[in-house]
């Protein structure tokens, strides 16, 4: 047998699975490389993005939108901050809420790259039909989901 016929001997299951860690490897190797190249790993660059798109936003609403845990952004924030890509703020309404637009120097890095995560993301969405990637997208969130049914950091949550 070929490792391909072997590979389809593991199931559906575990071949889903071996599907999504191989892009798990593919996602850290592109923002690996992104970083040497750009100074932005993959997550900084995505972050840079939306904080672009949604000028004076707070952590919690970033969060929300990459669905992360607020704690998993501090350190992405914090970097980016430190590197002159993005500015905090207080918000005047809540001064105990941070908020979070671009720099200049963000603003120059916040546009559309080729050789980035999204890039090749577009890349594919042009060559695909629109129903695949919208059934692609709902089963990568409902698996999500499924994977946070029951815990929250590691651990069950209360029934």
């Amino acid at each position: 047998m070929s490792p391909k016929e072997d590979a389809l001997q593991l199931g559906k299951s575990l071949d889903f699975l071996r599907s999504i860690w191989a892009l798990d490897h593919a996602l850290h190797a592109r923002s690996k490389a992104m970083a040497k190249k750009t100074g932005l790993t993959g997550p900084q660059r995505l972050a840079l993005r939306i904080i672009g798109s949604f000028p004076n936003i707070s952590s919690g609403e970033l969060s929300r939108v990459l669905h992360v845990h607020p704690s998993t952004l501090t350190g992405v924030l914090q970097r980016l901050e430190t590197q002159g890509f993005i500015m905090r703020t207080r918000d005047q309404a809540d001064g105990r809420r941070a908020l979070f637009a671009l720099t200049r120097t963000g603003e120059k890095h916040a546009g559309p790259a080729e050789f980035s995560v999204e890039g090749a993301v577009k890349k594919l969405l042009k060559k695909a039909p629109a129903a695949e990637v919208d059934a692609a997208q709902r089963l990568i969130l409902q698996l999500a989901d499924e994977l946070l049914e029951g815990t929250v950091a590691g651990e069950q949550r209360p029934e």
